[in-house]
């Protein structure tokens, strides 16, 4: 895993309307955690955006170069910690950084990432009209913060309809722990979806269509007009 050196300097403004005043300056706020303990940072979001558009992306090793007076220890001189992205938020609709979270780690303890999918090649059975279903895009491992791949490399160039990519099918190194479920599908060649049209039921040649009738309701006996006696009906 690729380690990058970013330079970071600590924060002491707080809250939203500081939070607004660094980012029209070009700065993220951000804060490194370890353990419970927590440092307040700025980076520059020029800085970092060069950082996650490397091979590694959001997994990669960040060697932060932190200066400021308000270091708990050696006030005013550099201070290097290792980290790795824990969380970065976003604004919903511009997509702006708006926040990061580290993590700050030991290069000799274990970490738990995701690691995404990477799809190589074309399905043979894409030619006779499969459709190719990319169902889990990232799985989880553990192993050494230096041991993390950049990606699952996932061959689906034997497929044909009908065949899936399970997670105990992928290759990774040996010192890489998968840690999500095996049975769970990765890559699936689907059969084409085909529409079915509802067949038409041929009328009988020379059949002539039933005609059904209303049940006329009894006619209502008008009512007498005055002065006529009307007779009882014989029964």
């Amino acid at each position: 895993m690729e380690k990058i050196n970013l330079k970071a300097e600590t924060r002491e403004e707080k809250g939203k309307e500081a939070a607004k005043r660094l980012r029209r300056l070009g700065l993220i706020p951000a804060v490194v955690y370890k353990g419970r303990d927590s440092l307040s940072i700025k980076i520059s979001c020029k800085d970092f955006l060069e950082v996650i558009h490397t091979k590694a992306g959001e997994n990669v090793i960040v060697n932060l170069q932190v200066e400021g007076a308000a270091l708990a220890k050696g006030k005013g001189h550099r201070r290097s910690r290792t980290a790795v992205i824990k969380e970065i938020q976003y604004h919903a609709i511009r997509q702006e950084i708006l926040h990061i979270d580290f993590n700050e780690i030991s290069l000799t303890e274990a970490l738990v990432v995701k690691v995404p999918i990477a799809v190589k090649g074309e399905a043979q059975g894409i030619k006779e009209g499969g459709v190719l279903e990319h169902v889990l895009w990232e799985i989880e491992v553990e192993c050494l913060p230096t041991q993390i791949p950049e990606n699952i490399p996932v061959d689906v160039s034997p497929l044909q309809i009908g065949d899936s990519i399970l997670v105990k099918d992928l290759s990774v190194a040996a010192e890489v722990k998968v840690l999500s479920d095996p049975e769970a599908t990765v890559i699936t060649l689907a059969a084409p979806h085909v529409e079915k049209e509802e067949a038409e039921v041929p009328e009988e040649e020379g059949a002539e269509p039933e005609v059904i009738t209303e049940k006329k309701p009894k006619e209502e006996e008008a009512p007498a007009e005055e002065g006529e006696v009307k007779e009882p009906e014989k029964k």
